[in-house]
């Protein structure tokens, strides 16, 4: 079995940290949200508690809540950014659940019909894009006031 105590050497840690840099998309006292590198649709963002927690099992209840609603809030603005006909938001826990970043993380995929999801190991983004998909939910989520 796989060492399960969080490492706060991992990726989205450093984010948090401001050690790695990334899209930013809404910050609260409690949450980041910001673009997936390795988007599996367009518009793919991920939402994190800046507090440390590896998976859903061990994120203190007050972190979860205030995780819960940045997501809301920012699958709201994602999903008219992209004029997307749904969303798809998923959250993995442990290597047997598919998780291979172990910060506590929610996937916000904006979707149409008829368009499957890419593979999440296909490879980084463009830069540009990445930056252009985050202004457009920045300006959705700054409308919202």
């Amino acid at each position: 079995m796989a060492d399960a105590r969080y490492d706060p050497d991992n990726i989205f840690a450093k984010i948090l940290r401001g050690e790695i840099p990334c899209h930013r998309v809404y910050e609260d006292a409690h949450t980041l949200a910001f673009m997936d590198v390795m988007p599996q649709g367009e518009g793919h963002t991920l939402v994190i508690p800046k507090a440390p927690a590896r998976g859903l099992l061990d994120a203190d209840p007050a972190s979860l809540a205030a995780l819960t609603a940045s997501v809301q809030r920012v699958a709201q603005a994602v999903k008219t950014a992209f004029k997307a006909d749904g969303l798809t938001v998923f959250q993995f826990n442990e290597p047997a659940g598919g998780q291979t970043v172990f910060h506590l993380h929610v996937h916000v995929v904006p979707r149409r019909e008829g368009v499957p999801l890419k593979r999440h190991e296909g490879g980084m983004a463009d830069n540009t894009v990445l930056a252009e998909h985050a202004a457009r939910i920045r300006a959705v989520l700054e409308g919202q006031g």
